[in-house]
């Protein structure tokens, strides 16, 4: 049998945290795969909580991100995050750098955490 971990990269894309406003997560780049996934995690909501999920992309590291296109993603996170639960989308877009926003719509907060998988590696085994 293979080795699935060793042909993946995983990276935190948001830490894992009580997020009581809107955060951005980190820039992840790309360059090298063919393929990602963002899972996002989510724990206790704390004072009706309302948080959504989506995702980001850019041509350069630390500026001009634009939400990407529905048509660039495979699957969707829910329109409001619920407690102690996982969601996951694929993106399938283009763009270098890809990071998750975790929007504030109301309440007070939410536990969440994020990681990013990167697949299809041009260069294998990952480290």
């Amino acid at each position: 049998m293979r080795d699935l971990a060793s042909n993946l990269k995983f990276i935190t894309a948001l830490s894992p945290a009580v997020q009581a406003a809107t955060v951005n997560g980190v820039a992840v780049d790309t360059k090298g795969f063919g393929s990602a996934a963002f899972v996002l995690n989510t724990g206790a909501i704390a004072g009706a909580g309302d948080f959504g999920a989506k995702l980001q992309e850019s041509d350069v590291s630390g500026s001009g991100y634009t939400d990407v296109a529905p048509g660039d993603l495979t699957g969707s996170f829910e329109a409001t995050a619920v407690a102690d639960a996982t969601d996951k989308v694929s993106y399938i877009g283009h763009k270098r750098y890809v990071r998750l926003v975790l929007t504030k719509a109301g309440g007070t907060s939410i536990a969440a955490g994020a990681v990013a998988i990167l697949g299809h590696a041009a260069e294998r085994p990952i480290s």
